[in-house]
């Protein structure tokens, strides 16, 4: 593709930060805020592999946003996430209120376990915060032979992001869907994305930097397009990707989630789907037939601007290689972080 990872229209110096100074940064600041060192250790990497792969909105910046719902209250800093039920194939995991990335790899381990044992898992995960980005969770899943689906929602209440095809203001979450499977020979694919044409956190992180967001993702709080991420804060509304396909898979996982799953606690209830791909065809097959479907889409012809045909989960493992350890932040959001860190250490 042509360009860089980024969707933000930002023309401001970035920070070049090395991944282990980010990832102590964000450790000093959330046992700041009361979370054990294993869990700060597990979300700040999280966060720094998520810049390093190119997806800025689930990055380094997300930290400034868990700081403040540490502080309201919105999450707990010391949660146990644990199996609260198990039927057969079914199981519902319960994250203690707690932050969602420790849960959701405690649930993604938990599903795999079982989908090892029978077959197929199906997991309910409910009653945890954010869960930052789910390609990663789905990608090691894959590597261990395993096909995931992920699919969340709920919570449209205090979730108020993106308009349904053909309204004017907001009504639903981003609802993402993430499918992850062992591909060919550069590993697997992955699909993650958010039902609306930008995630929320492009949003937050163009309004963290002080840029711009790509035209045709937003409108403001009369319907009309802007670029601002302030009107979208100010009563606008995120737009459905792909108009009225976006806005069927946000219904479809709201309805997952709440009608299906039941009451959100927190930010969103889960549905996962583990499948043991072993069970239905041998892993170097798999491997042969993936990857000739593969090879076909990467040697089409580029389109003009596009240096190329990518597929999903490579590009990302492609920035991370280019990345070389290096995060490059936008130095108004680098610089928060610091003051953050530093107000925390000083009992401010």
């Amino acid at each position: 593709m042509s360009g860089g990872a980024s969707k933000l229209d930002y023309e401001g110096r970035r920070i070049k930060v090395r991944e282990a100074e980010s990832v102590a940064v964000m450790v000093d600041i959330l046992r700041g805020l009361g979370c054990e060192t294993d869990d700060a250790t597990c979300i700040a990497q999280h966060l720094a592999e998520a810049s390093l792969s190119g997806v800025e909105s689930h990055g380094v910046m997300r930290i400034l946003q868990y700081a403040r719902q540490f502080q309201s209250g919105y999450m707990k800093p010391v949660a146990t996430p644990s199996v609260t039920h198990r039927d057969g194939a079914f199981v519902t995991i319960d994250g203690d209120g707690g932050h969602g990335i420790p849960a959701m790899g405690m649930a993604f381990e938990a599903a795999g376990k079982i989908a090892a044992e029978i077959g197929i898992a199906v997991a309910a995960i409910m009653n945890l915060g954010h869960t930052g980005r789910h390609g990663a969770f789905a990608e090691a899943a894959a590597r261990k032979g395993l096909m995931s689906i992920l699919i969340g929602g709920g919570n449209r209440e205090v979730w108020r992001q993106v308009a349904p095809y053909g309204g004017a203001t907001a009504r639903l979450p981003t609802n993402p869907w993430c499918v992850g499977l062992p591909g060919g020979d550069l590993g697997p694919v992955v699909m993650d994305l958010a039902t609306s044409m930008v995630a929320g956190g492009w949003v937050y992180a163009a309004q963290s930097a002080g840029a711009s967001l790509p035209e045709g993702c937003v409108i403001d709080r009369d319907g009309k397009p802007t670029t601002d991420p302030s009107d979208y804060f100010n009563g606008g509304a995120i737009l459905p990707a792909a108009g009225q396909k976006g806005y069927a898979l946000a219904l479809t996982a709201e309805l997952i989630a709440e009608a299906l799953i039941g009451p959100v606690k927190t930010e969103a209830n889960w549905l996962l789907v583990m499948i043991d791909t072993k069970r239905m065809a041998a892993a170097d097959t798999l491997h042969s037939r993936a990857e000739v479907i593969l090879n076909d889409i990467r040697t089409c012809p580029p389109a003009p601007g596009f240096d190329r045909v990518e597929i999903p989960g490579e590009r990302e493992r492609r920035l991370h290689a280019e990345a070389a350890g290096v995060i490059a932040i936008p130095e108004a959001t680098w610089t928060d972080i610091l003051d953050l860190r530093n107000s925390l250490a000083a009992g401010i």
